[in-house]
């Protein structure tokens, strides 16, 4: 409330006739900054004719409310109006006391008032509103704002806004009303709104936004129709706030409604040339299984998809539903459909001020003068979004200049893109480590990425460069340069190893979920301070590694030229739980350089979420081999060691072993084969507290080594099967994602090195 000055003042005039006033002068007293003709038009009032007490009156208010005067006075005086006024100060400074969670910069830019600019208490009386409601958008319901003015000479004021900022409104509870088949404990789980709990001081989900309620009456739709609840509805939602206005209570008021099945299932072409049992066999809903839209929407991408293969445009995939409300069935029949033959006129894009107008264009299949497809568009947009580059993008149709054409409008809010990092990364085996990266992923507007890396923990130290350009040649060839320099100190052995390199490869389509990469690999590694099996100077005890690596030691090139096929079906994401990843590659050594070689890798990988949405199964498996050609034999960087393969073993932990060496040194095998299987799901936490559990089991072996029998040492390369199970804790914290690995291997050698326990942290800040 503003005290320290009056808004109004009754008007004050002599006594006249009632019928009405003649003025044929106007005498203004008490303006400064105002011009006389300014107050003039204010008043409009003729002079020597008859005025009315009303239209005095009207003259009146309209000086009053024009904001520029603080007190209005009309006085007739005979054949003259005196006018007497006092103008608003201008004001001087605006300050802000008490705000912390929000910066001047940004308040003042709340503000309406202005400095050096007519001051005006409805106005500042509004300022004080606005930043009240910009408190309660941070989730401050109780934010207190007092504008206080302070005078100063000149006509002059100082307006401060005293803020008290109060404690976040947090949502106390969030309640249900009609749910029947999931407790309000599995229905909150579901819900991007939180209530508060005992994670409050970290969690911010758990503040009231009225925006994010829509959000919530979608996940709740998708949650219910995803299992079954087809007639699902949410009838209202109600927030409410608590009297000291220091709590929200939300209740959502749903309808459930029956769950349904499928019935049957057909599939239909009303177009005439087009066999419906083609597009049958990309059908994925079965019958029997509970109603998911998501299960209709797949078969429809998938049909879609293969009407774009076969050339068949202007083609829908329409979906007709039938209900069964005797035995709760759902008879669905995928109908192909003859659509509206409407062409792409152009397509505008607007809102990119950074990002070149070619980089969001090669996201669209769809070019001027293609047919209009709805869902390419929408794929599109999709693709673009998960670029990075863009805040939101927004993709939309509107009518051509021909009924027969459209204009796709694609509008687009920049984000940045570069980041400059700071992390911390802390491993049971291999300690502290501390890494700078700056990264930039839309260099100069052309969406290449760059990198720069350096990294360095207790027993490790690397650095990088990689830069990616994603269209080369304007086409859908991704090239990659990358460079990188790393160094190893004594990881679990007696020796150093150096590797500086360069990388340089092009990767292209060959299929619609398959690439091929070529590529060229240049390296000098070098393996030194590898210690001689001799007897300690002050203890005598003998110490030292094996002969094999003492012989090995050194620096040597390697030029080498590879290929890497991958396959992976997310690329068409034609199936949103599951998922499946190839790689088979193959480096060939020789073309130069001190190595004569091949290696050869394959790994292949799945994860799905189909047995149950908010559990995450994955199966790995990856195996590789050097074949060393000529008479060379395989030194220790050329080999596999299998560190991160198999869980539950430390690095250099497993693998062929010099039993006669001192310290048992790993030796790196020439073969490696892995399989990891893992399980993720929740622990029935909030899920707020962003905690979660998993299971995993891992087997695998290294072995193979060129020449043992040289060296008179009894050497163990078998391939002898290492095994391990285990239980994961993870858990998303404000200082990052952390994994809690608990192991217990079941089947190992002697000489291994296992490991229990394992606590990872990657952060950022």
């Amino acid at each position: 409330m503003i005290s320290a000055l009056a808004v109004a003042v009754p008007v004050a005039m002599t006594a006249v006739p009632a019928s009405a006033y003649v003025f044929n002068n106007v005498r203004i007293e008490g303006n400064q900054r105002i011009e006389p003709e300014t107050i003039l038009a204010y008043l409009d009032l003729p002079r020597g004719q008859d005025v009315s007490d009303g239209a005095l009156n009207d003259a009146y208010q309209r000086l009053q409310n024009s904001g520029l005067f603080e007190t209005v006075e009309l006085v007739p005086s005979g054949g003259t109006l005196i006018v007497r006024l006092r103008e608003y100060p201008t004001i001087s400074v605006i300050s802000f006391e008490g705000n912390k969670r929000i910066k001047d910069e940004s308040l003042t830019e709340i503000v309406k008032s202005q400095s050096r600019r007519v001051y005006s208490p409805a106005q500042v009386e509004a300022d004080a509103a606005a930043i009240s409601q910009a408190y309660a958008g941070e989730g401050r319901l109780a934010a207190r704002v007092d504008p206080r003015v302070i005078r100063r000479s000149d006509n002059r004021v100082d307006v401060v806004f005293e803020i008290l900022e109060g404690e976040l409104t947090e949502i106390e509870r969030i309640g249900f009303v009609g749910n029947r088949a999931f407790s309000d404990k599995r229905l909150r789980n579901v819900l991007e709104t939180k209530q508060a709990g005992i994670l409050r001081r970290f969690i911010r989900r758990d503040i009231f936004a009225p925006e994010r309620l829509s959000v919530d009456e979608n996940l709740l739709t998708d949650f219910y129709r995803s299992r079954g609840y087809a007639d699902f509805k949410v009838q209202a939602v109600s927030p409410e706030v608590a009297r000291e206005r220091d709590a929200f209570y939300i209740t959502f008021q749903i309808q459930e409604g029956p769950r349904y099945t499928f019935g049957n299932v057909d599939t239909i072409s009303e177009i005439p040339g087009v066999d419906a049992g083609e597009f049958a066999e990309q059908n994925r809903v079965r019958s029997g299984a509970v109603y998911n839209p998501t299960d209709i929407d797949t078969t429809i991408r998938r049909m879609e998809a293969l009407a774009i293969r076969k050339g068949l445009n202007f083609v829908n995939i329409e979906p007709r539903i039938s209900r069964n409300q005797r035995d709760q069935t759902l008879d669905l029949t995928f109908a192909l459909t003859r659509g509206q033959r409407v062409f792409v006129e152009r397509i505008d894009i607007e809102g990119n001020t950074t990002t070149l107008d070619e980089v969001i264009r090669r996201q669209f299949t769809t070019v001027e003068g293609d047919p209009f497809n709805p869902r390419e568009i929408r794929n599109s947009a999709e693709r673009l979004r998960a670029l990075g580059y863009f805040a939101d993008v927004q993709a939309e149709s509107r009518p051509g200049s021909t009924p027969e054409q459209v204009v796709v409008d694609v509008n687009v809010e920049e984000q940045p893109t570069g980041s400059l990092s700071f992390g911390a990364s802390y491993g049971v085996s291999s300690g502290v480590g501390f890494n700078l990266s700056l990264s930039e992923q839309n260099f100069l507007g052309r969406g290449q990425q760059v990198n720069l890396s350096f990294a360095t923990g207790s027993d490790t130290q690397s650095s990088g460069l990689t830069f990616v350009e994603p269209y080369f040649l304007g086409r859908d060839l991704r090239a990659r340069m990358q460079i990188w320099y790393n160094t190893t100190d004594r990881l679990n052995s007696d020796y150093n190893t150096r590797s500086v390199g360069f990388l340089t490869g092009i990767e292209f389509p060959v299929s619609q979920n398959g690439r091929l990469e070529l590529r060229y690999k240049l390296s000098k590694d070098t393996l030194f301070d590898v210690d001689p099996i001799e007897p300690d100077s002050e203890t005598g005890i003998i110490d030292g590694s094996s002969p094999i690596l003492y012989y090995e030691q050194g620096g040597y090139f390697t030029s080498a030229l590879g290929y890497s096929y991958i396959y992976d079906s997310r690329i068409s994401g034609l199936d949103p739980l599951t998922s499946y990843r190839l790689r088979f590659s193959q480096d060939f050594a020789g073309l130069g350089g001190d190595v004569e070689s091949i290696t050869t890798a394959i790994y292949a990988g799945v994860e799905s979420r189909a047995w149950r949405e908010n559990v995450t199964m994955l199966a790995e498996f990856e195996a590789g081999a050097v074949h060393m050609l000529g008479d060379d034999d395989s030194r220790f960087l050329d080999r596999y060691t299998g560190n991160g393969k198999i869980r539950g073993f430390e690095p250099n932990g497993i693998g062929p072993r010099d039993l006669d060496a001192p310290n048992e040194d790993a030796l790196g095998g020439n073969y490696f084969w892995a399989l990891r299987t893992e399980l993720q799901f929740p622990l029935g936490l909030p899920e707020e507290y962003g905690i979660t559990g998993g299971l995993f089991a891992d087997a695998g072996s290294v072995w193979g080594l060129d020449n043992t029998a040289g060296f008179g040492n009894e050497v163990d390369d078998d391939m002898s099967i290492r095994a391990a199970v285990g239980a994961s804790l993870f858990w998303t914290t404000p200082i990052g994602p952390l994994r809690f690995n608990f192991s217990k291997a079941l089947k190992s050698e002697d000489y291994d090195d296992e490991q229990n326990f394992d606590l990872t942290i990657s952060t950022q800040f």
